[in-house]
Order: C-alpha cells, then structure tokens, then sequence
C-alpha cells in the first residue's frame, strides 16, 4: 500500500449517513479520514453539501480542510452505477447503518459503531461480506454481538480520543457528565442523574457541590433539555447545550468527578444496542483528571476497571453510595484520578493512527 501511495494519490471515499448528527460515528469516521489525509490521500466524503464543514470542524477540532464533500447517495443509484461510481477508489470506509451494504471500491472496510443484534448470516449477507475486505468494529462489546449476528471475525479499533488538549486544571467541587440530549436509540439518562444529584443534596445534605449536564441538542434535544432544567430548579444543576470545545475543555478540567447512566435500566443482552457501546466521553474526562462513575455494562467496561481508575454502578443507591465514599476519601480521589489519566492514553488518537496504518500495510 505504501509503494502504491508513492506511485499515485490514493482515494478513499467515506459515507456516514449520520453525518448532520456530529456523535461518536462521525468522530470515528472523520478521524479516518483525517490520518488518511495525513498520509497524502484525497478523501471524499459522501454528502450533499461542504457547507457541513465549518460545524465538523468546531465540534471535532480535526485537521479535515482539506476533504472533497461529494454528493453520492448509495441508496439513490442502482447496483451498476454503484459499480461505476465506487470502483475508483482505492478505499472506501462505510459506517453502518445496521444493514451490510454491497462495496465496490478496491479495498473495502465497513464499521460497526453499534451493537446490532438484528444482523443474520442471510445467503445475501454472505455475498456482500464477500466484498468487504475487513469489518472493523467500536469495542470488543460490539464484535461479540456482530460476530454473532454475521459469523465472521471483526476487528477491534477502539474509537479516536484526542486526549492532548484535555488536562487538569484547578479542581472544583464539580460533578459532569456530558453527553447529547437528543431522544434517539441510545438514551444517555440525564433524567436520573438529575434525580440522584437532587437526593445527595436533600437526603444526605451534600453542600457545596454542583452538577453540570453538557451535550448536544441540535437533532432533537431541545424539549428534553428544557424538561431538564424544569426538574433542576432550585438545585445547583447545570444545563450547558451545544458547549464549545473550548468550554468542554474547562469543565473536564476543573470537574472531580464524571458521571454516566447511559444503558440504566437496560438488559444489555436483549438490547446491546441501547446500552453504551464504548464511551468517548468517559476517556475524555479521564484524561482531564476526573474520577468516573460510570453504568457497569456495554464498552464502558472496557475502558473503567473497578476501584483501580473509576467505578460501575447499576442501581441509583449505588451510585449514590460510591459517589459520597469518594467525596469524603481525598486520598482515594487523588489516586484514583492519575489511575484514570494513565488509562486514557490507550485509547489516544494515535493509537487509532496507528491502527489503521497497520491495516493498510497489511492489505486488509
């Protein structure tokens, strides 16, 4: 793959039909294309308009200028056109969208950013696999339910994290969470975090702290994050909707303690995909010295190990229980943050670099 690169531009060409949503997908695939674009590749993402590109650009502080945003609808055209159309790349990288696409570039990778247990080892499955050239998936949380569904052997590459601009900085008597507001498949539960936070302070007299709830509302979220702030009034509880990166920046830093309930509630065996398939976020906080509590199911335990760098939870009282042992236990605190950041740096951005080179050298 590297002698070609030298002989001629490579292309690759990238369709994430979630694109407008600017969640986990759309970090991972622009992340591709930004190590792509890093190795001298032309990269074309399949969307209607560049005029996305300003937005993608503030919200993932990725070096992506220098993308062609083509408008190629998969969906739209016939196999044949398709054919015609995809075979002039040297790469193309779909995300998902629960279904197994045909592929018709010459090397072809498709993602998995969800756990979808609907997915079957149909006779049709079988022949579109038979283009694909490798199926790369979010969290070894993921592979178990896609490996299943289409009986092959999916490759783990853990999400992106551009963990660099995130350090501690003077820490307050602050818990976060982060995570979008929009009602969609996946619920992140700010609703309980509100509910628990409200009975630290009723029930056990909790003083002196305050909770921020931080996401994007853009597709969806705003009714819910109105409802949000009828049920906080009164309490010191926070609701910042569509934060900078910059602003993410500070209140990582100067948080003690992350929170998460995505998947509360939820039989991770029987709905994989309504639980957090990995959590970006998580690492993020990490990174920034902030102690996470997080829902003991899905990726999430991939990433947290219990009582060494953070901690699970499954029931409100247990999140109150360990949220409060934490507060009163300063020594546990401070070293349980510098576990947390240790642990961040292997989900770097660029270890998924690395990764993805490794893939292209070795022609999968």
């Amino acid at each position: 793959m590297e002698a070609a690169l030298r002989r001629h531009k490579m292309k690759a060409g990238i369709f994430d039909p979630y694109l407008d949503t600017m969640g986990g997908g759309e970090r991972y695939c622009l992340t591709l294309a930004e190590a792509l674009l890093a190795k001298g590749w032309q990269v074309d993402v399949f969307w209607p308009t560049k005029e996305i590109l300003p937005k993608l650009q503030d919200k993932f502080q990725l070096k992506i200028e220098k993308i062609n945003f083509v408008d190629y609808a998969p969906w739209r055209k016939t196999l044949c056109q398709r054919w015609q159309f995809e075979k002039n790349y040297d790469l193309l990288f779909y995300l998902s969208d629960g279904s197994v696409p045909f592929m018709f570039g010459r090397k072809n990778w498709l993602h998995f950013q969800v756990p979808f247990k609907s997915l079957h080892r149909s006779f049709l499955n079988q022949v579109k696999l038979g283009r694909i050239n490798q199926v790369i998936v979010n969290s070894i949380f993921t592979k178990k339910v896609v490996d299943r569904g289409l009986g092959i052997s999916s490759k783990v590459i853990y999400p992106p994290v551009d963990i660099v601009p995130l350090k501690p900085l003077q820490k307050e008597n602050l818990i976060l969470s982060v995570g979008r507001f929009s009602q969609l498949l996946q619920k992140k539960r700010h609703d309980v975090l509100v509910e628990v936070f409200k009975n630290l302070i009723d029930g056990c007299h909790l003083k002196g702290w305050r909770l921020i709830l931080a996401g994007g509302s853009e597709v969806g979220g705003g009714a819910f994050a109105a409802e949000l702030r009828r049920k906080a009034e009164g309490y010191p509880i926070e609701i910042r909707e569509n934060p900078s990166f910059e602003e993410l920046v500070k209140l990582y830093g100067k948080a003690k303690i992350f929170w998460t309930a995505s998947g509360y509630e939820i039989d991770e065996e029987r709905e994989p995909a309504r639980v957090e398939h990995f959590g970006m976020t998580t690492v993020e906080a990490m990174a920034s010295g902030a102690i996470p509590i997080v829902q003991g199911k899905g990726g999430q335990k991939e990433i947290v190990e219990e009582n060494k760098n953070g901690f699970w939870w499954q029931e409100k009282s247990e999140l109150i229980t360990k949220t409060l042992e934490l507060i009163k236990n300063f020594r546990e605190l401070s070293r349980l943050a510098k576990e947390a950041q240790m642990r961040s740096q292997d989900f770097a951005k660029e270890k998924f670099y690395e990764k993805v080179y490794d893939l292209l050298s070795r022609g999968d």
